[in-house]
């Protein structure tokens, strides 16, 4: 009876000695994973609810939960916000504003070209709480691909090691600097980040 007794013990023991480990394994898994970019499964896509410029728009999942994303690895021109900024006569301003107009309309006809839906790699989370993510149509088309090689966003060198695909969009950089697309053919412009810093 002993024997038995015995056997039963240190078969539960061997039990929650294995699933212990195995917990522990799972646990190892899934914290590695978190430093990786979150890519949207396969098959898996979000409504695009809201396009507020050239490079931030809100998605919409199955749920209903609403997201901003701010796109990875580019930086597109301004749009006015506030009263000051729709009112100013300043020609960096204005140019500005034109041009951010311009990747914001571009971007508006990619995604209803996409169906109006898009699938992310979440890469980062910025300081305004938004996912900053690589963002592709239903198509495969990465969209910051095509508005850096047109011109309408530039390289956004200081956040470029949080985007995977960095040398697709320098490339396309490169290109439409050779021919002088969008606003690579405007000597007035300034970049977002340089016309942001200035009008703090």
């Amino acid at each position: 009876m002993q024997f038995h007794l015995i056997n039963r013990n240190t078969a539960v023991h061997s039990l929650v000695l294995a699933l212990g480990l195995l917990s522990c394994t799972c646990w190892k898994e899934v914290s590695v994973a978190r430093t990786r970019p979150t890519k949207t499964p396969i098959g898996v896509t979000y409504g695009v609810k809201r396009i507020a410029d050239g490079d931030t728009i809100t998605v919409v999942d199955g749920r209903g939960a609403n997201t901003k994303v701010r796109f990875a690895c580019i930086d597109a021109a301004e749009v006015p916000h506030t009263k000051q900024e729709k009112d100013s006569n300043n020609p960096v301003d204005l140019d500005q504003f034109k041009w951010g107009r311009l990747a914001r309309n571009r971007l508006t006809d990619l995604i209803h070209q996409g169906g109006d839906r898009v699938s992310l790699t979440i890469v980062d989370t910025d300081r305004y709480g938004r996912a900053v993510a690589e963002v592709r149509l239903s198509n495969g088309t990465f969209v910051q691909e095509i508005l850096a090689r047109e011109g309408l966003a530039v390289v956004y060198t200081q956040y470029l090691k949080n985007c995977p695909n960095a040398a697709l969009v320098e490339q396309a950089q490169v290109s439409a600097q050779q021919q002088k697309v969008g606003v690579w053919g405007d000597p007035q412009f300034v970049t977002p980040s340089l016309w942001r810093h200035k009008n703090k």
